[in-house]
């Protein structure tokens, strides 16, 4: 199958552009218990697959009311603060996003994240203008793995979603780009690869540092045979 000439791609941000996992699931962890909630670290694998924080939380705590969904939400953004201190940049993204750009491809984000943390921290990395599009939870109706909040990351780039590439992370975020009709690229350890290849993401590498431009442009998610980059 032909590939289509790549025009922009899509990041999701947490586990992909920020290495801020670690520092989510600490926060979830210490709220939850704050509640009387105590999930196993399997459980807790739930809050790092591309879903807004009140799916989360209903998720963990069941029918909460809005008022609860905020005043929870604002407690755990809090905690989230605390320990978001040393979250930095993943290896090799700074690189990426500086190759895209000055190769004329247009950048969005698309994140289940708040836009006010999202802005936030992403202003204090200086990596906000790199970015042509930033798409966040509180924009769309649904998270990960439905597909509106591609949808509006297409829209607000003006590309067809034939010439776009996803990166994500995570099994949802993947279902959501492919159903949205682009194609994507997973990242993940070898442990979680098939799962995101399973889902659609057509190659999956270890991290940002396995991707180039060139090796973008030629990612094809249609392809069944299993395939991994070298450092770009």
């Amino acid at each position: 199958m032909t590939t289509q000439p790549l025009k922009g791609v899509i990041f999701d941000m947490d586990g992909v552009i920020l290495d801020s996992h670690s520092a989510h699931r600490r926060a979830w962890r210490e709220f939850l218990r704050s509640v009387g909630c105590k999930p196993s670290e399997e459980e807790l694998d739930y809050i790092l697959d591309g879903h807004k924080r009140d799916e989360i939380l209903r998720y963990f705590l069941g029918d909460l009311s809005l008022q609860q969904v905020k005043e929870y939400g604002n407690r755990k953004d809090e905690m989230l603060k605390r320990f978001s201190g040393g979250v930095q940049p993943v290896t090799g993204a700074v690189k990426l996003l500086c190759t895209l750009r000055d190769a004329g491809i247009r950048i969005a984000l698309a994140t289940c994240a708040g836009r006010q943390r999202t802005q936030s921290i992403l202003a204090d990395l200086d990596l906000l203008s790199y970015f042509d599009a930033v798409v966040t939870g509180d924009e769309v109706a649904a998270g990960k793995p439905d597909p509106s909040i591609y949808r509006l990351a297409t829209k607000r780039m003006r590309k067809s979603p034939r010439h776009l590439i996803a990166v994500e992370d995570a099994v949802s975020g993947v279902q959501s780009a492919r159903a949205a009709g682009i194609r994507c690229v997973g990242v993940a350890t070898a442990e979680r690869a098939p799962a995101l290849q399973a889902a659609g993401a057509y190659p999956v590498v270890p991290s940002l540092g396995y991707l180039s431009l060139s090796a973008l442009k030629s990612a094809d998610s249609h392809s069944e045979t299993p395939n991994r980059f070298p450092p770009g």
